[in-house]
């Protein structure tokens, strides 16, 4: 028996939306900010070695995985646009979103197989995860007004972000206690019965502290198969409810073409569209800031701050990142509350000021809890300026059923925004030799953006 469609603004279809960022959000938790980047400094900890050749020469493993994430970034900014027209022509944008969520679903379970004998597969792997992660997000982002009315958005968004720190940090604590704890899940930590017999304490704790590592290392990967999976998986619910999307009447061949010729429209609508233009722009500056933010905290906290070992370091690092989730869902909410009394205009300028802030704060941070209040405070801006910079954009677009092209032009200007600022952060580390003096030039993108903000629902004069 068929089933019956979710109607737009039920309940139903608001949670199965928001609940794609339960299924997926465990990606740029687990991948993007936790577990992966352990393992991968690990990974060449263990091997005695900082570089690793590759296309015949040599670079280290910082550069190396930068320039992996920056090259995915670019390709997502040049698809996102050509997806969203092919999709909106075909009426069919499931289809897209479903695979990119499998292929960043199976790429995570590749990541199984990442090691420096087989980098290029395991690069491969986290390229295509990072593309079909927030490939399938953006295409997910374009249903918003698809499936809500405008005085539904603010909520259901920040519903979903903090339905996806939720889960995440469900998985994530699994998966740390998998690192922490490799015997009791089953992985071998036992040394040989001829150490145990010939070699001295200092040789058998050495070995043991071997085999731990080892241990930790592949429950470390078996974390990123679990996050294939979780992903997957509980996408299901979304694809159930969700509808195929809006059929763009028009010609049938050259689909592709005609994509480019919707996205062409959008940019001359944008041009009628004054209040969304200036917050496009505000947009792409504030979002520079936010998105390196939360790319490179975990390094900033493993190279800036005075952990004093290497284990207080890693267990300093896992706890910052949980306070920053964890934090985060309540700020998603109030900044949601705080829309609705003050407007999301306001409510934006008034959270780009707290991250102004925060980087102030951040030049300043020392010790571990200097850092834990940091973390605690960018976890209450983070969930708000996303959800609602989301939602606000899905308000501002005209009347239109070209819902996936207009968000590809939002997802667009996150992106580019991406590839920009991290690449001026390394910058300014680099030229300055601190990355404390990167932090203050990212604060001065929430300035620019804060103050953009003010202009964006001012009358223009006749």
């Amino acid at each position: 028996m068929a089933r019956t469609l979710a109607i737009k603004g039920s309940r139903k279809l608001l949670n199965a939306w928001a609940f794609y960022d339960w299924a997926n959000s465990v990606y740029s938790l687990v991948i993007s900010s936790a577990v992966f980047p352990i393992f991968y400094g690990a990974l060449f900890r263990e091997a005695g070695i900082e570089k690793v050749s590759v296309f015949g020469g040599e670079i280290a493993r910082a550069p190396l995985i930068s320039y992996t994430t920056s090259a995915a970034f670019v390709f997502i900014t040049l698809i996102i646009p050509l997806l969203s027209g092919v999709a909106d022509y075909m009426g069919n944008k499931k289809v897209f979103m479903k695979f990119f969520c499998y292929l960043g679903g199976f790429s995570c379970i590749g990541l199984y197989w990442f090691s420096l004998e087989n980098i290029y597969v395991g690069l491969a792997c986290y390229f295509f995860g990072l593309v079909g992660f927030w490939v399938s997000f953006a295409i997910n982002n374009s249903y918003l007004p698809d499936v809500a009315y405008e005085e539904q958005q603010d909520k259901v968004s920040a519903k979903g972000f903090s339905m996806g720190y939720i889960g995440s940090v469900i998985l994530l604590l699994f998966n740390l206690a998998m690192v922490m704890k490799p015997d009791f899940f089953g992985f071998d930590v036992s040394i040989s019965d001829t150490i145990k017999e010939t070699g001295d304490l200092a040789e058998i704790n050495a070995a043991l502290e071997a085999a731990k590592n080892a241990a930790s290392l592949k429950a470390m990967k078996v974390s990123f198969a679990t996050v294939g999976v979780w992903w997957i998986i509980f996408a299901q619910y979304t694809f159930y409810y969700l509808p195929l999307g809006n059929k763009k009447e028009g010609e049938k061949k050259n689909i592709v073409l005609n994509g480019f010729k919707e996205l062409k429209l959008v940019w001359y609508q944008l041009g009628d569209e004054v209040k969304l233009k200036r917050y496009l722009i505000a947009f792409f500056v504030y979002s520079m800031a936010v998105q390196t933010v939360m790319l490179i905290a975990t390094y900033f906290g493993e190279e800036e701050i005075n952990w004093g070992t290497d284990n207080e370091r890693t267990t300093g690092l896992i706890v910052s990142i949980l306070v920053i989730q964890i934090v985060a869902i309540f700020g998603a909410t109030l900044t949601a509350l705080a829309s609705i009394k003050y407007g999301n205009i306001k409510t934006l300028i008034i959270v780009n000021l707290m991250w102004v802030a925060i980087c102030i704060y951040a030049y300043f941070v020392v010790t571990p809890t200097d850092f834990y209040i940091a973390a605690g405070c960018v976890g209450m801006v983070m969930g708000g300026i996303q959800a609602l910079s989301r939602s606000t954009y899905s308000k501002f677009i005209p009347e239109t059923t070209d819902t996936a092209s207009f968000f590809s032009f939002y997802d667009v200007a996150e992106k580019i925004g991406i590839v920009i600022g991290t690449f001026m952060y390394g910058f300014v580390a680099q030229y300055t030799g601190s990355m404390r003096n990167a932090i203050i030039f990212l604060g001065v993108f929430f300035l620019i953006g804060m103050l953009l903000l003010t202009k964006v629902e001012k009358k223009d004069k006749a």
